[in-house]
């Protein structure tokens, strides 16, 4: 496996091999925004912004990717411009709560929160991006991984989900939170890997389940999630910090990097490298998938009902990759599409739920609440360590199957993989960070979408 794994940065889709290429990217992009030279973004910016303010934006689907695009291509070109700390998760953060802490502010112009809500929710938005990252990710699993090689490094990737749920579950009924509600509202969304694949998605199936709205749950999630990413990020700087002492506490305890103690079958569990590009006939191809896979999901859901649409989604796509269903180019197809959503429009995406969906007020009582604090680091500690102990068990190096994909797993996904390996001084281990975030995930949300219709039991 090679160590110089391409990354793909979001708003950019120019992969970076590393730290070099990195520094001359970031210097590249300081003059560049959402993909754009500064100057015509900066004009763009000013259009939006002289339209909200006039309250003359347009209702519509349009406006609703140009608001969220814009907005989120400062704030995260604002989170990358700042050294250090933009390693730490800092562009992702910004878009997340800023936002919300402009309209808590009242700073924000009235007329964008209704447009942007509506795209979010009423044009469909969140469906567009969840179910083309869950048909992106699950077809974009080399099948031998899944069948030859993947036996290994899964057992401590749903090992560590399984059992932490119990874990928090049971700590959740002991403290009096409820099993249930310390899955749900706790290891869930910090479990999920990513607010495209766990909050977002979650929130929708609680509401659905409850009769509410999903802004009522978002708070709560966002806030396990975010809690949940910094101590991952902490995490793993300690583990780095303890392999750098040198000492191996026990045989097997730091591998220096190397995941598996054993020669042999690494490239089985490679991750293909993203592309840089993509045809058009090939990203229309991967929205027709998607769209085919949720319509079968929503199908299978009104006729089994105890799954939601997300869930038949996942299993759809899984027979799929199984089977070899689908010939190789309508897998990459799927996979391009995905990867567009994930690398560019994940900040359009964290905007869009952070108008709609967060307030700071909740967000703050949220984090107040010691045992809500308690439990989220808690199951943080436990993915960590239990998929330590099960990658030691099956000869993987504990302190680099504690990174991933145990902290992974807790993390947000792609930029908290980012933040957490390059804590832990292991950012070659994208490749397994990939996996644990993709397939994790999914696996993730099916297991929640099972648990949902206890909520209101």
């Amino acid at each position: 496996m090679s160590e110089n794994r391409p990354t793909v940065h979001p708003g950019s889709d120019v992969p970076v091999t590393d730290e070099s290429s990195s520094g001359k990217r970031r210097k590249r992009d300081l003059f560049r925004i959402a993909g754009m030279p500064y100057l015509y973004y900066g004009a763009l910016f000013i259009t939006f912004l002289v339209a909200a303010l006039a309250d003359n934006l347009p209702d519509s689907m349009l406006v609703g990717f140009g608001v969220t695009v814009v907005l989120g291509g400062a704030l995260m070109a604002i989170g990358e411009a700042i050294p250090k700390v933009r390693d730490y998760g800092l562009p992702t953060l910004l878009c997340t709560f800023v936002p919300a802490i402009l309209i808590y502010a009242g700073v924000m112009p009235s007329s964008i929160p209704p447009v942007v809500s509506n795209f979010l929710a009423g044009y469909g938005f969140i469906d567009f991006f969840v179910v083309a990252v869950i048909a992106g990710s699950v077809l974009g699993m080399p099948r031998t991984l899944l069948l030859k090689a993947g036996p290994r490094f899964l057992i401590p990737l749903l090992g560590c989900i399984v059992i932490t749920f119990v874990i928090i579950g049971g700590i959740s009924t002991v403290l009096g939170f409820g099993f249930i509600k310390g899955i749900l509202f706790v290891a869930g969304p910090v479990m999920a890997g990513g607010l495209g694949i766990g909050a977002v998605p979650m929130s929708q199936m609680y509401a659905a389940q409850t009769g509410t709205e999903a802004s009522v749950f978002m708070a709560d999630l966002m806030a396990a999630l975010v809690i949940g990413n910094i101590f991952c990020i902490i995490f793993a700087g300690l583990l780095n910090g303890l392999g750098r002492s040198g000492k191996q506490w026990f045989v097997g305890f730091n591998g220096d990097g190397e995941l598996m103690r054993i020669e042999g079958k690494k490239n089985e569990l490679t991750m293909p490298e993203k592309k840089g590009s993509a045809s058009f006939q090939s990203l229309g191809i991967g929205v027709a998938i998607a769209a085919g896979l949720f319509i079968l999901g929503t199908l299978l859901g009104a006729i089994m009902p105890f799954l939601h649409p997300y869930a038949w989604t996942i299993i759809a796509a899984a027979v799929i990759k199984i089977f070899g269903l689908f010939p190789r180019e309508l897998e990459e197809s799927s996979t391009e599409w995905g990867e567009l959503m994930t690398s560019y429009f994940l900040p359009a995406l964290l905007v869009a739920v952070s108008i709609t969906y967060i307030d700071i007020n909740e967000v703050v009582g949220a984090i107040s609440d010691p045992i809500f604090m308690g439990l989220t680091v808690l199951t943080v500690i436990s993915s960590g360590l239990v998929s330590g102990v099960l990658g030691w068990l099956l000869k993987f190096n504990f302190v680099e199957a504690t990174v991933t994909p145990g902290l992974v797993m807790a993390d947000t996904g792609g930029s908290g993989d980012v933040a957490v390996l390059s804590a832990a001084d292991r950012i070659h281990l994208m490749p397994f960070a990939a996996l644990s975030t993709r397939l994790g995930g999914t696996v993730n949300l099916f297991i929640v979408s099972l648990l949902v219709p206890f909520l209101t039991m």
